[in-house]
């Protein structure tokens, strides 16, 4: 039987920001805003999604990527306990979780680089940080420089081949799954973390639990450098998500074909998603926002393990700034389901299930079968019926002629609307179909009756 997350059906939570928490970390007491998560997981399991990516967790200074204590819990968002609470409901729903792992740098008041600003030359942790030198001063006023991420001195970067530094994080990941019974850990900023570290984490958590799952956050690159059986499991599909808004926007579905075709080796594996919590959001994105639906229906029947980011099963909009990103974290109460709500999010409802019902989209195999600047049909192949997704991009119906690969005497047209036909022939071997402007279908083949 396949993994867990080859099954997977995503949603991504930013907890700081869903909650409305307070921006910087200042107060001495503990707030419980779980009690407030937990409410999310009816939603998230009727959604159909099985997954929940969520983060970060721990104890930080603001954003939650500057941490200050890997094996204490935000407190701006609860306690240790209250979050070994959730993560048993979550499971108790059969709803999996996965955090975030910072390890590529850490906060100023984590307790080693508080060590190195006390007693610099004579700490035993000034190994710890990348690029120490005291023969200049960080911009911050420490007499001593470091390497920090991007240039951002509030997040010195840890040296991942120090031996102490390595079993320190896998010390974490050990408790993490011990403490809170997590499935998998999303890496930050996997494209910058050393080789090594990675390779020996693999190791040690395929030693922790069985299916545990490793994704990284990968922007450009050849992904299968980090997806392989030494490394992770996955990694996030920006090539995707790319291609997806500006191939709608541009009317050029030959970009996404692209994308998917040179990819086709290990796109199965790809954590795949439309926005998150460092993009702006598809909404915002398409020119069209009638291009909403087809959208979300290539992200849940392309290859991939797809996610789907808090909000966007509304439609809601917001862009990053210069010196922001909370247009992008808003505070939601899931209480304001009804008021939300739009047709978008019924049938994003519909993808997901189709998505797990059907094995050929976890883990079938992909085959193009008509592709123009404006109209795309591809198939999806494995255990179970063949699935065609057609897509339209024109804001005019289109008439499609689908080669169908295998037998079949009809196509179930598992979208159609009230004036559509539900069934429709296989004639010479292809679908003859009309699909209405910024829309788009799926079909599952049927032999005899």
């Amino acid at each position: 039987m396949s993994a867990w997350y080859e099954r997977g059906i995503f949603y991504h939570i930013y907890p700081l920001g869903m909650t409305g928490a307070p921006k910087h970390n200042n107060a001495a007491e503990i707030t419980n805003r779980f009690k407030e998560l937990s409410l999310w997981i009816p939603h998230i399991k009727k959604l159909g999604c099985n997954a929940l990516y969520i983060g970060p967790l721990f104890e930080s200074t603001s954003h939650g990527y500057d941490t200050r204590d890997y094996k204490r819990t935000d407190r701006r968002l609860g306690d240790n306990e209250s979050l070994k609470d959730f993560v048993k409901e979550c499971h108790k729903e059969g709803i999996k979780v996965v955090v975030d792992g910072v390890f590529n740098h850490t906060g100023r008041e984590f307790f080693a680089f508080r060590d190195l600003q006390e007693k610099q030359g004579s700490s035993a942790y000034k190994d710890w940080y990348k690029g120490v030198s005291f023969d200049w001063q960080s911009p911050l006023g420490d007499p001593f420089g470091y390497d920090a991420w991007q240039g951002h001195f509030e997040l010195p970067c840890l040296n991942l081949s120090n031996p102490e530094v390595k079993e320190y994080l896998f010390d974490v990941i050990r408790f993490w799954a011990e403490e809170f019974h997590i499935d998998g850990i999303r890496l930050d900023c996997a494209n910058v973390l050393d080789f090594t570290f990675m390779k020996e984490m693999r190791r040690v958590t395929e030693g922790i639990k069985q299916d545990f799952w490793l994704m990284g956050e990968v922007i450009h690159g050849d992904y299968s450098r980090w997806v392989n059986r030494e490394m992770l499991h996955s990694v996030t599909n920006y090539e995707l998500h790319k291609s997806l808004y500006s191939g709608f926007n541009d009317h050029n579905f030959f970009e996404i074909a692209h994308n998917v075709r040179r990819l086709e080796a290990i796109h199965q594996k790809l954590y795949t998603f439309v926005d998150n919590h460092d993009e702006d959001r598809i909404a915002s994105k398409l020119t069209n926002k009638e291009h909403l639906f087809p959208v979300y229906l290539c992200l849940f029947t392309l290859p991939g393990i797809p996610s789907l980011y808090y909000g966007g099963e509304w439609g809601i909009e917001g862009r990053r700034t210069c010196t922001s990103d909370e247009a992008l974290r808003p505070a939601i109460s899931v209480t304001d389901e009804p008021r939300l709500h739009c047709p978008l999010t019924g049938l994003i409802e519909k993808l997901a299930h189709i998505h797990a019902k059907y094995p050929a989209y976890q883990n079938g195999r992909y085959q193009e079968l008509l592709l123009t600047n404006r109209q795309y049909a591809f198939a999806r192949q494995g255990e179970g019926p063949l699935m065609i997704t057609a897509v339209n991009n024109d804001d005019r119906e289109a008439h499609l002629s689908i080669p169908v690969p295998v037998f079949g005497r009809q196509a179930v047209n598992l979208m159609a609307e009230a004036e559509e036909a539900s069934i429709l022939p296989i004639t010479d071997g292809k679908i003859h179909m009309k699909l209405k402007g910024n829309w788009g279908t799926i079909l599952e083949i049927k032999g005899e009756n």
